[in-house]
């Protein structure tokens, strides 16, 4: 078997007729459907995870508009190659009718000045830009750079699509055709391949070459015994980073404690810092909880002090335990939704002035002029209360923090209406 060019490589398509997946953008009534008719490619970014065929698309997509193709990566491309790319296209401008596709492969590892440098060809037409990335283009990407071009996103290739690639390599590959394989199952090179085509055809090509027969039958377990690896992909400075995190604290928002240990799991697994997942379960046990078990702020300051002194990997047993109490707690955001209301009306409002009574007066001056005039001292009264104003004249009345439906709220909210009665409205 040829070992100078990979299986994905080969089996990269050429037409666009036989590209697997993305069926919303070239399938029927996909949304480049047009484009490619008229042949007039408007400037993209590509954005999708590893292995869907971003790359294969632009190519493919000025293949049919029947334009040039020049790529750069922009991990060892800086603004000058940039520029010879864009003076090459200039200066071969006055031969054609449509501009080149200049195709930029993770286009967000550009800096600022080198997204700057396409700014103007993009503008004026010298080159079809078609970017790649990983990374969400509105953090990754300039906005002058954003709105001269079509965003359009790569889904996540299906189970299905994945095991039709599988089967076509088997199918037209000549390399693979030497050998007999069966497809007995697909569930872990599917795991393993992350959703990567690329990484799967090579994977696939591996367990083949690994063999010492000409007839193969590929299993779950030949899979493992053969691969032994990570089948996880997580990313720690990316857009996965964001997504798993965001997925791990809704999970506990919504006490579900096995989704919330499957991508904690899922976190450790991919080498996420201890300390950063502690810091979110301190954040989710005020946002998420708060007055309905305030124990569970105590709890999660534990579990960070517990991460800092001991470590991984046993450091993921308090972040298990605590992510699993959270989960299982009762939720209430009232504390959050209280400081977001009070802080609008801070805004909204501006500096209004402190009531008098409530006044520091350390001076006979600021005494005489009312400072702390009729303040009654609590403590002074029956059950430590006394009926006064604690917030500017403009805002008396308005109450900012409003109790949830958690039996410990329930019982905030009586104790709250007996005291105040008709001041505020609980």
């Amino acid at each position: 078997m040829s070992t100078h060019t990979p299986l994905a490589e080969r089996m990269r398509p050429k037409t666009i007729e036989s590209y697997i997946g993305q069926k919303h953008l070239v399938g029927n009534g996909g949304a480049l459907v047009p484009a490619l008719e008229r042949k007039v490619l408007p400037s993209m970014i590509l954005w999708g995870p590893p292995g869907v065929g971003k790359t294969t698309l632009a190519f493919l997509l000025a293949s049919a508009a029947d334009v040039g193709f020049h790529t750069l990566s922009a991990v060892s491309s800086g603004v000058k190659e940039v520029r010879e790319v864009i003076a090459k296209a200039e200066s071969g401008g006055m031969f054609r009718t449509t501009p080149p596709v200049l195709f930029i492969d993770e286009i967000h590892r550009f800096s600022k000045s080198q997204q700057d440098a396409l700014l103007g060809a993009v503008e004026r037409g010298i080159i079809t830009l078609i970017g790649a990335t990983t990374e969400n283009p509105s953090f990754e990407v300039i906005p002058a750079l954003l709105s001269r071009t079509q965003l359009y996103v790569l889904n996540s290739l299906s189970e299905e699509e994945l095991v039709e690639i599988i089967q076509q390599a088997l199918d037209v590959d000549p390399e693979l055709k030497k050998y007999n394989v069966h497809l007995d199952s697909t569930k872990a090179l599917l795991r393993y391949s992350g959703g990567d085509a690329r990484k799967l055809l090579n994977q696939l090509e591996w367990l083949v070459q690994r063999s010492s027969e000409t007839e193969l039958h590929i299993t779950d377990e030949y899979v493992e015994q053969t691969l032994q690896q990570r089948g996880a992909r997580y990313d720690k400075a990316g857009e996965q980073h964001y997504d798993i995190i965001s997925a791990f604290i809704k999970s506990i928002r919504g006490s579900d404690p096995n989704g919330a240990v499957y991508w904690l799991a899922r976190m450790i697994e991919g080498g996420e810092d201890p300390k950063f997942i502690a810091r979110r379960l301190l954040i989710s046990a005020s946002e998420d909880i708060g007055l309905a078990n305030p124990t569970a702020l105590v709890i999660a300051t534990n579990t960070f002090m517990a991460v800092e002194r001991i470590g991984m990997p046993e450091g993921r047993i308090p972040l298990s335990q605590c992510a699993i109490y959270l989960a299982t707690s009762p939720k209430s955001n009232a504390s959050y939704m209280a400081i977001n209301k009070a802080m609008s009306e801070v805004r909204k409002s501006g500096d209004l002035p402190v009531p008098l009574h409530l006044r520091n007066a350390p001076t006979k001056m600021m005494k005489d002029m009312g400072y702390g005039a009729n303040y009654q001292y609590s403590h002074d009264y029956a059950n430590n209360f006394v009926d006064q104003a604690y917030l500017p004249d403009d805002l008396d009345g308005t109450a900012f923090f409003q109790p949830g439906n958690s039996e410990r709220e329930k019982s905030l909210k009586s104790f709250l209406e007996n005291r105040w009665k008709k001041r505020y409205d609980y």
